[in-house]
């Protein structure tokens, strides 16, 4: 007679947020896959949900809160964590039914929760989970969280608070965990950390080692041997310290993709100084010339905040105007919003709300203009490309240049053969402001 095992208690995620918070949702699904809990794609089959939340600015505060009252009336039984977790008192409240609230990276008090509200049945055979973990990403490429926290305090941001000082990992486990990803087949890993540039500094006399070899853990280290490992490695989240000259070399070389991600936030001296941030905009122009001699392609993406208390009319033209030297190739842009806690609330000269408008128009109109300028330069070219998606004849895909989500696409046609995580050359036919058109070479 067949004996009929018990089930296994279903989790719904609900993951808000930056890249930094869906990695922590995956390191928390795979902690409960392995520990025999099945995953639910929707309210209606979870034994419980958690809702993994963003607190970075109001408006995502709000955002998460509307999720857990979702989560709530939907489904019932609702575990809180990530960035809002700081803020129980205002999540329980809004919502006293809430199982539990726990704070960001908190993962043991995240699962010791799971497991007092659906506690697994004793019988339960159900461990087993991929070696990279579960993930919430297309299987081609991985987000790799390097560190946590952070030692800057710029005035406009609360992240400190929410997450604490920096505290890198050890590079041992952070190239064991690529290597895993890898072998997942993973083909872009795209390294994450509140201050990627940073990482080490709190634990730069701990070399560990890794293949016979002792590694320091330093960005550059880490970043060549990442780029020994994986087919493309995109760096987030640089800060331009002078070190990150080092890291160049290695994009010419074609060990680390020719992109970084670098939040300026602002190029006005006197603005840089209020927010708390380096203020040394003439030699960053020096070191990008400098940079793109090594390595032409090198992609630069940037943020900048507009209406940041006591930006002048005078402030947001520097602005302007650096960034017409500058010639960044992608660039987003955000209003000035006050986020509970941050030192800037404090700060006089509050930008109308209606000139922060104004402004973030003329921002976004000047970097549309650049963006579209440095695309159709590339018309003729051969690119690498990775394929994301394919859809009957055609295919969608990122270059080099590209990080998915938050900027350009490159769209594909006769490209039906490809298949999803292929990484092609292909002939740029056309441009627009945003993305690129092409064909795959055969």
């Amino acid at each position: 007679m067949a004996t009929k095992l018990p089930e296994a208690p279903r989790v719904g995620m609900v993951s808000l947020g930056c890249p930094k918070n869906l990695v922590d949702s995956e390191r928390i699904l795979t902690k409960l896959r392995s520990d025999g809990y099945a995953m639910s794609p929707d309210y209606a089959g979870a034994d419980v949900v958690l809702v993994n939340t963003c607190g970075f600015l109001d408006s995502a505060k709000e955002e998460s809160l509307e999720a857990i009252g979702e989560a709530i009336a939907e489904n019932g039984r609702v575990i809180v964590t990530g960035c809002m977790g700081k803020e129980a008192e205002v999540i329980r409240a809004r919502f006293p039914n809430v199982l539990a609230v726990t704070g960001a990276h908190q993962y043991e008090e995240v699962v010791g929760a799971v497991h007092e509200a659906a506690p697994m049945p004793p019988s339960a055979f159900l461990n087993l989970v991929p070696e990279s973990g579960l993930k919430l990403t297309p299987r081609h490429y991985s987000y790799l969280k390097i560190s946590e926290g952070c030692n800057h305090r710029c005035a406009f941001c609360i992240i400190p608070s929410l997450r604490g000082d920096l505290v890198s990992r050890r590079p041992d486990a952070i190239l064991r965990e690529a290597e895993k990803l890898v072998e997942a087949g993973t083909k872009e890993l795209l390294v994450i950390s509140q201050d990627t540039s940073a990482y080490g500094v709190d634990i730069r006399k701990q070399p560990r080692m890794w293949k016979g070899q002792e590694i320091v853990p330093h960005m550059t280290d880490l970043a060549r041997e990442l780029g020994r490992i994986a087919p493309w490695v995109r760096l987030h989240y640089v800060y331009p310290y002078p070190h990150v000259d080092q890291v160049i070399p290695l994009m010419a070389e074609g060990l680390v993709l020719p992109y970084l991600d670098i939040p300026f936030q602002h190029a006005s001296p006197s603005v840089l100084r209020a927010m708390k941030r380096p203020a040394n905009e003439a030699k960053v122009l020096e070191r990008l010339k400098s940079w793109r001699a090594i390595a032409p392609d090198i992609t630069i993406r940037s943020t900048f905040v507009v209406g940041f208390p006591g930006e002048t009319e005078d402030d947001f033209q520097y602005l302007l105007d650096w960034l017409d030297e500058a010639q960044l190739d992608r660039v987003g842009a955000f209003r000035f919003e006050p986020v509970e806690g941050a030192s800037a609330n404090d700060l006089p000269g509050a930008v109308p709300e209606e000139v922060k408008e104004e402004r973030y128009a003329r921002i976004m109109e000047k970097t549309a203009a650049i963006s579209a300028a440095k695309l159709q330069a590339k018309i003729g070219r051969t690119l690498e490309v990775i394929v994301d998606a394919v859809d009957g004849e055609g295919a969608t895909g990122r270059s080099q240049a590209d990080a998915p989500e938050i900027d350009g696409e490159v769209f594909l046609r006769d490209a039906g053969h490809l298949t999803q995580g292929d990484i092609v050359k292909v002939e740029i036919e056309d441009a627009d402001e945003h993305d690129l058109y092409g064909v795959p070479l055969a």
